[in-house]
């Protein structure tokens, strides 16, 4: 196998389009890493010449298997910025480097490590929408005594809440996330214990759960807040329409809703109605409050 992936690496490796080229092995006999595969080939290319932002194919030679993922270097970023594929940080943390050009591949290592703020700011915003929307989701199950629906959000927000903590102290979150919590926030780790392995109710467990919870996420709204009310500084009045055709605010997807309605309630929105017909009809605006 490892004479058939050098050929392609190596072909690979003479195209000025490449910028870099790693090898995942696979460490234990079932390993998700890999996606169960043998060993993982990554190579960043500057852009695809088939218009794709990824390619992939899988080969097998004398029961071995190998993936091969071509991946454009917009599509990495995107993936590094958004948190959307956490795999890609570990593969290119600890793949073997077999390629790099100009130290594109080591220049990468060193900031994934050092994590710049400005990444963390746009992550740290992400997470924390995505908590308030498991968060009231749940909360709406758990007052309509569906515990069980109820307890699957709670999981979730806690989960978003772990992430957050970790990225608010400089770290990206693993695959392993709770043991990272358990390091870092072992506060948000006992709330994660409490709910899965307390002989209390399970409506019991969720009602303390939803309490503290709410407690640490209040607590978190200022640094939550933060990417989207620095996006909203550049303007006075925003609609709805303009703050989700915003570059930097579209990120937050079908969660942008929620978030708006939460941080209105907190204080850090401002709702001005401006009429738009004679019958009394107004259009909801937002406005970001000096705090």
């Amino acid at each position: 196998m490892e004479d058939m992936l050098r050929s392609i690496y190596q072909e690979k490796a003479s195209q000025i389009n490449t910028l870099g080229i790693l090898k995942i092995n696979k460490k234990y006999k079932v390993h998700t890493l890999t996606d169960m595969f043998d060993v993982i080939l990554l190579i960043i290319v500057k852009e695809q010449e088939e218009r794709k932002s990824i390619m992939m194919k899988h080969y097998i030679y004398e029961g071995e298997k190998a993936a091969l993922h071509i991946i454009e270097e917009a599509q990495l970023r995107n993936w590094i910025l958004l948190g959307t594929n956490r795999k890609i940080i570990e593969w290119i943390d600890e793949g073997e480097i077999l390629f790099d050009r100009n130290d594109y591949m080591e220049k990468l290592r060193v900031e994934l490590r050092d994590f710049p703020f400005y990444g963390r700011k746009i992550k740290m915003g992400l997470e924390f929408a995505k908590l308030i929307r498991r968060y009231y989701d749940g909360k709406t199950f758990f007052e309509n005594a569906h515990y069980l629906d109820a307890y699957n959000h709670i999981v979730h927000s806690l989960h978003h809440l772990g992430r957050l903590s970790l990225i608010e102290n400089g770290f990206h979150p693993e695959l392993t996330v709770w043991d990272q919590v358990k390091k870092i926030e072992p506060e948000i780790f006992k709330l994660y214990e409490e709910l899965v392995k307390s002989d209390e109710s399970l409506e019991k467990r969720l009602e303390l759960l939803f309490l503290a919870s709410e407690f640490l996420i209040n607590n978190r709204a200022s640094i939550g807040a933060a990417h989207l009310l620095e996006v909203m500084e550049n303007k006075e009045l925003w609609s709805i329409d303009e703050i989700t055709s915003n570059q930097e605010a579209e990120y937050y997807g079908v969660d942008l809703s929620i978030m708006l309605e939460y941080l209105i309630d907190k204080d850090f929105i401002q709702v001005v109605e401006m009429q738009v017909d004679s019958h009394g009809l107004c259009e909801r605006l937002y406005k970001r409050k000096e705090n």
